[in-house]
């Protein structure tokens, strides 16, 4: 079977799964490069297709809760080559970063295709064959940007289905005046477990419980900081461990929020309970925690189940990555994965990635000398 037999799939030189921060990235550095969106290709160039699952542009920002704002999001989500136009520090960011968005893909001519959702990626000879619900791809490399937003993590505690109270996900919080006068939990040490601790506190009496004491840091968490921790994750995507997150690498830095909450006592830890039964937490030294809503801000896991045909989970649980690339199957891409799951470091993975693909030959020597 070849790559031009239909029942392979549409021929594309580059698939990049998923138009988020990664994924728009990394199609801005193809275009850089001379390649050209599938049904706008010309006789001579190489191609890349962009499948996106959302239903519009924006990725994980359309979805953000409605108080996060662009001063708290501001340095964290410029895409390379456009900046963001000014926005009011208080406008919402999921109002104003989707059509940023938007306009990126329409100013890079990315052509995004939405919403497509990818089935399975697998081997087929010297192409990777792609399966989605709208067609089939056969594929000369695949750059995987899926991010994580569409797999929260949800610990296994014992009683978790015996509450009777509300129990949700970061993913699925919208704002803190639905539960005012409720008595919330909040569990998880990152930093939107901190940011809506503060919010919640406001508004109704929050308990704040964590697996472990967070260490808190003086120093300003900025560029140089976000680059730093980054490069503490990759030893562990290299061999094949669970990628883990960068604030388990920085630890937790002074957020304005976090200081806010230090100053009205609001920012006071607890132990992780033990147990979880019909009206609240059980915690370790047998005290009783009332609940009416356990917020569980426990982070996200890589949304990675269409590549599993490709059998590259390591006996530990993860991928085997270098430098964005998966050691086990060089013809894929992992992008807002490992030291690449914040926003630089997604910016800087897709520019590699597709260094990477020059360096392959994907490109004719004529067109290799084009800088990015």
């Amino acid at each position: 079977m070849t790559a031009s037999d239909p029942a392979f799939g549409v021929p594309v030189d580059v698939v990049v799964i998923g138009a988020g921060q990664a994924g728009l990235s990394a199609a801005y550095h193809l275009h850089r490069r001379g390649f050209r969106p599938l049904d706008a290709q010309t006789s001579d160039a190489r191609t890349f297709v962009v499948l996106d699952a959302e239903s519009a542009p924006g990725g994980a920002w359309q979805h953000r809760w409605e108080s996060l704002r662009m001063a708290t999001v501001n340095g964290i989500h410029e895409l390379p080559g456009f900046p963001v136009p000014p926005a009011d520090p208080a406008a919402s960011s999921r109002d104003a970063l989707p059509p940023y968005f938007a306009a990126y893909e329409q100013r890079f001519d990315l052509r995004v295709r939405r919403p497509v959702r990818v089935r399975a990626v697998s081997r087929d000879g010297d192409r990777l064959r792609v399966e989605t619900d709208a067609g089939t791809f056969a594929a000369g490399y695949v750059i995987n940007a899926t991010g994580t937003w569409t797999r929260p993590h949800w610990p296994a505690v014992p009683g978790r289905e015996s509450f009777r109270g509300t129990q949700l996900h970061v993913h699925d919080y919208v704002s803190a005046e639905r539960f005012a006068g409720k008595r919330v939990v909040i569990v998880g040490a990152g930093v939107s477990g901190v940011q809506l601790l503060e919010e919640i506190s406001r508004v109704t009496d929050t308990f704040w419980v964590t697996r472990r004491e967070p260490e808190w840091r003086d120093d300003e968490f900025d560029i140089p900081a976000r680059v730093a921790a980054i490069a503490g994750v990759e030893e562990r995507v290299r061999q094949g461990l669970p990628a883990g997150s960068v604030i388990s690498v920085t630890g937790m830095h002074w957020t304005p929020w976090a200081r806010e909450a230090q100053r009205r006592g609001v920012l006071v830890r607890h132990p992780m309970f033990r147990a979880i039964e019909p009206d609240g937490v059980r915690m370790p030294d047998g005290t009783f925690e009332r609940a009416d809503v356990i917020l569980w801000a426990t982070g996200f896991r890589p949304a990675l189940d269409h590549l599993a045909p490709l059998r590259l989970r390591t006996p530990a649980g993860g991928i085997r990555v270098e430098d964005s690339r998966a050691l086990d199957e060089p013809r894929l891409f992992l992008i807002g994965y490992g030291p690449s799951q914040s926003t630089v470091g997604a910016n800087r993975a897709g520019r590699s990635a597709v260094r990477q693909l020059v360096a392959d030959g994907v490109l004719p020597a004529s067109e290799v000398a084009v800088a990015v």
